[in-house]
């Protein structure tokens, strides 16, 4: 399958179940949908064929020595009566550079990308690339140094527009647009509401101390949470293309996809022949 969206890899970390109409929709336009559950950290070099390293886990993490400390701790929190919450990572690998805008806050897409995350209920958190811990280290420390691709001057056909990061500090997104780097979002949901020990509350006819009501709860639901994150990172990076690249049919925005990635580096390639370029920040 080739398209727009060919070498696009959406990895939804913590997801089970079937695929959401927004992957469905980048799948038709070529890209390879994925999932593994995620760790307390997920490797730099993400296996391939990704599906089968995650297949091999009863609960698809890429490693396996936590495998069976992730099912003790959920095993213990259901014999105490209580749940978990936890965190989903989606990295979408294979982003074209230059999705996105800088010019207006709502079309920025960092912040769609946010706005969609944090609208999925029980959600705490998000965070793009390093997130919060980006606050807590120096500039040097965070911002991700650019270099030349592998092709300098670069080549049609580089999605990534001849340069790269020696670090993805960003989470593939500077300014509200895409750096051809991969892009990495991170979800915090809190543990489910409704516990078999119930917390106190409040009799709403009394006015009296009451414990809550005691109903069936499921442990945890990351990995629906999982699916339903991947799902919005992909209706975001959708959307985002046809924006760009959008016409009167798929064929149509798939021309102009191949032709936007033809063309890119021909900026620089031009300003080198003539001794006008400068710093890319």
């Amino acid at each position: 399958m080739s398209g727009p969206l060919t070498g696009v890899k959406v990895v939804e970390l913590a997801g089970l179940g079937a695929l959401p109409f927004g992957t469905l929709k980048l799948a038709d336009m070529g890209a390879d949908v994925i999932r593994v559950n995620r760790t307390s950290e997920v490797p730099a070099e993400l296996p391939t064929p990704l599906n089968e390293a995650a297949d091999r886990s009863e609960v698809r993490v890429l490693d396996p020595s936590v495998e069976a400390e992730i099912v003790r701790r959920i095993d213990q929190a259901k014999q105490a009566g209580d749940t978990l919450g936890g965190e989903v990572e989606v990295v979408a690998r294979g982003v074209v550079v230059g999705l996105g805008s800088h010019v207006s806050w709502d079309r920025k897409l960092d912040g769609r990308l946010a706005g969609l995350l944090m609208s999925i209920p029980a959600v705490k958190g998000v965070e793009i690339g390093l997130g919060f811990e980006a606050a807590r280290r120096p500039g040097s420390g965070v911002h991700d140094p650019i270099d030349a691709g592998t092709a300098a001057p670069p080549t049609g056909g580089d999605a990534r527009g001849g340069f790269r990061r020696r670090s993805n500090n960003a989470g593939g997104l500077e300014g509200g647009i895409t750096t051809g780097e991969p892009v990495v979002c991170r979800v915090a949901m809190k543990p489910i509401s409704t516990l078999m020990s119930p917390l106190p509350t409040v009799d709403l006819v009394s006015g009296g101390p009451a414990n809550a009501q005691s109903e069936r709860s499921d442990v945890t639901a990351v990995p629906a949470l999982g699916v339903i994150a991947e799902a919005m990172v992909a209706i975001a990076l959708a959307d985002a293309m046809l924006e760009k690249f959008g016409g009167d049919s798929l064929g149509e925005m798939r021309r102009n996809y191949h032709d936007y990635v033809a063309a890119l580096g021909s900026r620089w390639t031009a300003a080198r022949a003539t001794g006008t370029t400068g710093g890319a920040e």
